[in-house]
C-alpha cells in the first residue's frame, strides 16, 4: 500500500513504513496472527507458569535511571479523610451503623517505565526529513508527528510529587493501548546469553548472536516474541532494592546497537518484538568513540526498532528461572502472555508477563 501524502513524502532508509498500511499502529506484531498465538499454545506440554516481571518497586529508588520514579501508593480519601481513619481500612459505618464492610483502596502514582516495562511505539522517534524538504522533523513509526499525533500534556494542578507538575506526553497515535488491544500472546523464544557469555557486560553484535543461535539449534521464525536473558536483572533483585551502580554498570550482556548487520538480521528475521532482562535491551555507550559528522541516535537500536520498522521492546523482565527450567528440559520455546495497561495515550507501560510451558 502506498503511504499516506498527508503524513510524510519520504519514509527512513530501510525502514517499514507503510508495510501494514499507511495508518498501522501496531508495527511487527501483527505477525503475532491466529497462527502464531495457536504456535505458542503448542508449545505448553506441562502447564508450569513462570512469572517474568519484576517486582514492581525494582530496582529501588532513582539511581538506575534518575528521570525513572518508584511506585508510591496513597490511602483513597472518602469523604475528605484518609482511608485509614479505622486504623487499617474504611468503613462504611459512617454511612451505617448496621453495615458491617472494611475496605481497603489505595492509588498508585509511578512512571509506567520504572521496572518491567513495555516501549510503546510513541516512546522513541528520530529527526528526519519526512517532507522531504530539507528540514528534519521529529517524527515517529509511520511518520506520525510530535507535536500533533503525539503531544504534550496538561498540567495537573493536583499533581502529588513535583516533577508530576510538568505536561504528561499524550500518544493520539501510537500508545501502549494499541499493543493491549492486539493482546500481546504468542510464541516466545529465548536466548539465553548468560549461559554462554556470563554475566559481564560486553556488547553481543551479529556474529557473536548468530554463533549462540547455532550453538542452541535456535531458529527465530517471523512474529516470534524474542527475549534475551543476560542476568542483569537476577543481579538488580539479588540488591534487594538497593541497586549496587558499580557492579550493575559491569554486569549483563546486551545487544550492539552500532552493528549494522545485527540490525539487518533483527529486519530480515521478522521477529515481532525483543525483550529483555536488562534496562534498554541494547548496550548503551556513553559516548562514541570517533566523532561523527552525521547526527547519529544515541540508542541506535531503538531507533532502528521502534522508529524505523515498528518493533516493540521491552525492558527490565524477569528471565533467569525460565532460563534454567528450559535448558534443563532442552528447550527454548514457551507461550508468552504479555499484555501491557490498556491505558490510553500512554508511552509506556508496566507489565507482569506469564511464560507457560
Amino acid at each position: 500500500m502506498n503511504p499516506s501524502p498527508r503524513r510524510w513524502k519520504q519514509a527512513p532508509p530501510g525502514s517499514s513504513w507503510g508495510e501494514f498500511g499507511p495508518d498501522d499502529q501496531r508495527g511487527r506484531m501483527n505477525l503475532v496472527d491466529a497462527r502464531k498465538v495457536l504456535q505458542g499454545v503448542a508449545e505448553v506440554q506441562v502447564g508450569r507458569t513462570f512469572c517474568l516481571s519484576l517486582p514492581l518497586d525494582v530496582p529501588g529508588g532513582q539511581s538506575l535511571n534518575p528521570r525513572r520514579m518508584p511506585p508510591r501508593r496513597y490511602s483513597v480519601l472518602r469523604d475528605g479523610k484518609s482511608q485509614g481513619q479505622q486504623g487499617f481500612c474504611w468503613s462504611y459505618q459512617a454511612e451505617d451503623p448496621d453495615l458491617s464492610d472494611v475496605v481497603n483502596d489505595d492509588v498508585l502514582l509511578m512512571s509506567l517505565q520504572y521496572s518491567t516495562q513495555w516501549d510503546s511505539l510513541a516512546h522513541v522517534g528520530s529527526r528526519f526529513d519526512a517532507d522531504d524538504d530539507g528540514v528534519a522533523e521529529a517524527v515517529f513509526y509511520n511518520g506520525f508527528r510530535a507535536g500533533t499525533d503525539i503531544r504534550p500534556g496538561t498540567e495537573d494542578p493536583q499533581a502529588v510529587a513535583d516533577w508530576a507538575r510538568y505536561p504528561a506526553p499524550e500518544a493520539a497515535a501510537l500508545g501502549i493501548e494499541r499493543l493491549a488491544e492486539h493482546g500481546a500472546q504468542g510464541r516466545g523464544v529465548l536466548i539465553d546469553l548468560a549461559h554462554h557469555l556470563g554475566r559481564e557486560r560486553q556488547a553481543v553484535g551479529y556474529d557473536r548472536l548468530m554463533r549462540l543461535l547455532e550453538a542452541d539449534r535456535i531458529e527465530i521464525d517471523p512474529g516470534d516474541m524474542v527475549c534475551l536473558h543476560t542476568g542483569f536483572a537476577n543481579t538488580l533483585l539479588a540488591m534487594n532494592r538497593q541497586p549496587d551502580l558499580a557492579r550493575l554498570h559491569a554486569t549483563g550482556s546486551g545487544l550492539d546497537g552500532h552493528d549494522t548487520r545485527l540490525l539487518n538480521w533483527i529486519t530480515d528475521s521478522r521477529l515481532a518484538c525483543l525483550l529483555a532482562d536488562n534496562p534498554a535491551v541494547e548496550l548503551v555507550v556513553p559516548k562514541l568513540m570517533s566523532p561523527s559528522p552525521l547526527r547519529q541516535p544515541r540508542l541506535p537500536l531503538h531507533e532502528h526498532c521502534l522508529f524505523k520498522h515498528g518493533i516493540h521492546l521491552g525492558e527490565l523482565w524477569y528471565f533467569t528461572e525460565l532460563a534454567t527450567w528450559l535448558r534443563q528440559q532442552g528447550r527454548h520455546h514457551f507461550l508468552l502472555t504479555a499484555p501491557p495497561l490498556r491505558l490510553p495515550g500512554a508511552v509506556g507501560s508496566p507489565a507482569t508477563p506469564i511464560a507457560t510451558v
